[in-house]
């Protein structure tokens, strides 16, 4: 059976990655988009996300639960 993962980040999956609220995953996010010249409508992928940070992908992906 193969896993599926999910291509973008929610302000809950930062909330669980960094033990932070979840009003600071939003903050988060809005200045990743704000950096990479997102709309507000657009996703942040895991990769944009990692790049940010500077976090590992596979660190990341062991949080993101659907």
């Amino acid at each position: 059976m193969i896993e599926t993962k999910r291509a973008c980040i929610y302000p809950k999956d930062v909330q669980r990655i960094t033990g932070k609220s979840e009003r600071y995953g939003r903050k988060l996010l809005n200045r990743i988009r704000e950096e990479l010249a997102k709309e507000s409508h657009q996703f942040v992928s895991v990769n944009e996300f990692c790049e940010f940070t500077g976090l590992a992908p596979s660190i990341v992906e062991r949080y993101i639960t659907d």
